[in-house]
């Protein structure tokens, strides 16, 4: 893991940029001389690390005490894409504005991504391990697809937070039985994006004895501020 940038930020957390081989992170770790847990931080739809809205999240769980990581997997944010995986996301894009059957699309599209991120996240997770002053146990939040399938193969994962859950490649609502790990599961009820019974489907479906189902008015961005902090207790709850 090479360091390629770092700065302060006002509430003491330090903010890192890095690479690991071909992959882009950032690193947020609180202003804590004591090891402290760690979440992995993954976005929705294959938005950059950049994104504002990760980046709010990710600022304010490291500034209420984890070491916070997200990265560029593979086929998301400004990591290099195919002709068939662009014209796979704008004719998803296209069934979904229409409300059309986009099931075959989606599964052609995100299965794929699912299967290169999640190796990525295991290596990235490998090296954020060996840095100082982090330690396990590990979270997850954010996109559900790739949460499923890493949760279940990575041990070191004891909690994970879902987001928008309603269209999930076929293998991962099967796996999702298989998952025995505490889960906080949002919903926005009216998303337009994720279908609302599906995700409750889905909810349903878990195997974890511990799970908790969020539900909010409103579009896919419109999640309140205050469930970031019901995100940080839940954490809080089960990593330390």
């Amino acid at each position: 893991m090479q360091i390629t940038s770092e700065r302060r930020l006002d509430d003491g957390v330090l903010e890192r940029e890095f690479t690991l081989g071909r992959i882009p992170g950032t690193l947020w770790t609180p202003a804590s001389a004591a090891p402290v847990p760690l979440v992995l931080m993954a976005h929705n739809n294959g938005l950059p690390k950049g994104d504002a809205r990760l980046m709010a999240r990710a600022r304010h769980c490291a500034a209420y005490g984890y070491a916070v990581a997200t990265i560029d997997a593979a086929g998301c944010g400004d990591r290099p894409r195919s002709a068939a995986e662009e014209r796979a996301r704008a004719d998803l894009r296209r069934a979904m504005r229409a409300d059309q059957p986009a099931d075959e699309i989606f599964e052609s599209f995100v299965a794929p991504l699912v299967e290169r991120a999640v190796p990525e996240w295991r290596a990235t997770l490998d090296a954020l391990l060996s840095l100082p002053k982090i330690g396990g146990p590990v979270g997850y939040s954010g996109w559900t697809a790739v949460g499923i399938r890493l949760a279940l193969v990575e041990p070191r994962i004891a909690a994970a937070g879902f987001f928008a859950g309603g269209y999930v490649p076929r293998a991962q609502r099967a796996e999702a039985r298989r998952l025995t790990i505490p889960l906080l599961f949002l919903v926005q009820w009216d998303d337009e994006g994720n279908p609302r019974q599906r995700a409750l489907d889905l909810f349903d479906a878990f195997g974890s004895k511990e799970k908790t189902l969020h539900a909010n008015m409103g579009g896919h961005t419109g999640t309140p501020w205050f469930e970031v902090d019901d995100g940080n207790h839940f954490f809080g709850r089960h990593l330390r």
